[in-house]
């Protein structure tokens, strides 16, 4: 699949090289050109020097073939304003945006685009909100046998009940969260836009509910 970042410092950098060491075609945005040598000598991914929220530029990255779309460069609203051309012009619908103000968060939740505040980064939170398959769990119990893992949900689903989320992946919803808070789900919690669900699943099962939720619901959930 195809990757666009904005922002070439350390953050771009190692999300870029994470991404190309998975299989992904990767191109990477941003204005000083002399950022790209952070990428290293073994980057064969797509570099394009340009303002990230310039159409042109995206054009360039090869923005309306992109999978997902990550604003990383060191400015708040220079990253807001580059994910919603992504998602809002281009129609890309896996969008992340690194932030810096964490008071911020619930602002940009209601725009539909998950954040993940500089104050608790990792590039495993980023990773979790831009690749379909394959998420790294938050928790896993003693056993192993038990993960709780933040999944991305088909949008789709919006507008169900999370409980049909359970009874078509035999999963558990832990908790979701919702403008940046999490809540405790109860039996008419339905879905909304830009919620980030997570569940309680067979460590087993995890690629399989994946695929699920990555696909409409049946019709008769």
């Amino acid at each position: 699949m195809h990757f666009v970042i904005m922002g070439c410092g350390r953050v771009g950098s190692s999300l870029a090289r994470a991404l190309e060491r998975r299989g992904h075609d990767v191109a990477v945005v941003d204005q000083d050109e002399t950022s790209f040598a952070r990428l290293g000598p073994t980057f064969e991914g797509r570099t394009v020097t340009g303002i990230g929220f310039d159409r042109d530029t995206l054009h360039e990255a090869g923005i309306e073939n992109a999978y997902a779309f990550a604003a990383v460069s060191s400015g708040d609203n220079s990253n807001i304003l580059a994910a919603r051309v992504a998602r809002e012009t281009f129609g890309v619908e896996h969008v992340v945006a690194r932030i810096y103000d964490p008071g911020r968060a619930e602002i940009y939740q209601r725009l539909g685009i998950p954040t993940v505040a500089t104050v608790k980064w990792t590039s495993d939170q980023m990773l979790r909100r831009l690749l379909p398959e394959g998420h790294l769990p938050e928790y896993t119990d003693p056993s192993g046998r038990i993960v709780i893992a933040e999944v991305a949900v088909s949008p789709t689903w919006i507008g169900k009940p999370l409980r049909a989320i359970e009874a078509a992946t035999g999963s558990r919803v832990a908790f979701f969260t919702r403008l940046g808070e999490g809540s405790l789900p109860d039996a008419d919690t339905i879905l909304q836009e830009g919620d980030l669900v997570h569940l309680a699943i067979v460590r087993d099962n995890l690629a399989e509910v994946e695929r699920t939720l990555d696909s409409a619901p049946a019709v008769s959930d």
